[in-house]
């Protein structure tokens, strides 16, 4: 019986080809680690001149950004006063008839202490009060700071903290029913800051709403009060502009809006005699005939 070709081969030779193969397959191997360590890419060094640099650049886009937004906005603090000065800020130049405005923030009032102001070198002669916030939360300090104004011979003011989630008639007529206005007070004020989820179009109709439902009640036009950015922004139109402006602007040697405007809050830090805790600070823009003109007349009564 002939065998084949594989039958016939020896075991010996078969053994020695796989030897071969395997030191040929292991020298490869070897090569090919050689090569790729020769192809090895080795990170570079960074020059020292260059990380100085960036360096630099971190430190003065971190100090930029320190003075922009923790600084810049409040400079005005460190200005010199040139005798200026007055409740512990620098007092605008050219007004003569000053207010604060005060809430329970501010806790118990000396009002004793703080009559004493009237007569200062830079006399108070108004206080605006917060009186209710939305639909239905009131100031617990209003009722006796009200009151204790009056006594203490301060022409005195109500605001309502305005909130765009809640109805504006409904925060109207919850105004209505918890400050009773008297002749001789100032009119009643409409505090606008924040915009909530409503657009610019319905944030300017419900403020009018408030405004235009009180002014029904008590027959005077009602105070609005915002920063200017926030009026310039939000509550600018032909309508709203007719009603007596206060303007929050800190920190400025002057008001910075172009349209007219009656009270400028100029400062959040006042430190004021009979009050514990920091008030803000406000100039009236007129004689004091003039704001006792525009205080409710005595032919109203509600």
């Amino acid at each position: 019986m002939i065998k084949s070709k594989t039958q016939r081969s020896k075991p010996g030779k078969t053994k020695a080809k796989s030897r071969k193969k395997s030191v040929s397959a292991s020298r490869r191997s070897v090569k090919l680690n050689k090569r790729s360590r020769k192809t090895k890419i080795v990170p570079r060094h960074t020059p020292d001149w260059l990380k100085a640099l960036l360096a630099v650049m971190i430190v003065f886009v971190f100090a930029a950004g320190f003075y922009y937004f923790f600084i810049r906005p409040y400079s005005f603090r460190w200005k010199p006063c040139y005798g200026q000065k007055a409740y512990g800020v620098c007092m605008p130049y050219g007004y003569s008839i000053h207010g604060i405005d005060i809430s329970h923030y501010q806790g118990n009032i000396n009002w004793e202490e703080l009559a004493i102001n009237r007569t200062s070198p830079y006399p108070i002669h108004f206080v605006f009060m917060k009186a209710t916030e939305g639909g239905d939360l009131s100031d617990k300090n209003f009722p006796q700071n009200f009151e204790k104004a009056r006594q203490s011979g301060f022409i005195r003011g109500a605001y309502h903290f305005f909130t765009s989630k809640t109805d504006a008639l409904k925060q109207a007529e919850f105004f209505i029913r918890t400050v009773k206005l008297m002749p001789g007070d100032l009119p009643p004020v409409l505090d606008v800051e924040v915009v909530g989820k409503r657009s610019k179009k319905e944030l300017k109709e419900s403020v009018k709403q408030w405004l235009l439902r009180v002014e029904e009640h008590y027959g005077v036009k009602p105070i609005l009060y915002a920063s200017y950015k926030f009026k310039n922004k939000y509550l600018n139109d032909s309508l709203l502009n007719t009603y007596p402006y206060w303007i929050a602007h800190y920190y400025v040697d002057s008001v910075r809006y172009e349209g007219k405007w009656n009270f400028w809050q100029h400062a959040d830090i006042g430190r004021v005699p009979g009050i514990k805790e920091s008030v803000d600070l406000n100039v009236y823009n007129g004689s004091l005939e003039e704001l006792i003109g525009l205080t409710i007349p005595k032919t109203v009564d509600k």
